[in-house]
């Protein structure tokens, strides 16, 4: 096991781009939220808006 955590001696380079990587797609994921919930609220208020002017 620890010669798999060792990585061959390149453990030090190999870990932390896992590390960056998976950083990179959860921010990636809480992003993609968020601006699906902000344009989800901004149709809602295009539609009620509309619904008004009718």
């Amino acid at each position: 096991m620890s010669a798999f955590l060792d990585m061959g001696g390149y453990a030090a380079f190999v870990w932390p781009a896992y590390l960056v990587t998976l950083a990179v797609l959860v921010l990636n994921i809480i992003w993609a939220r968020k601006s699906l919930a902000r344009a989800l609220q901004a149709a809602r208020r295009r539609t009620a808006a509309a619904g008004e002017d009718s």
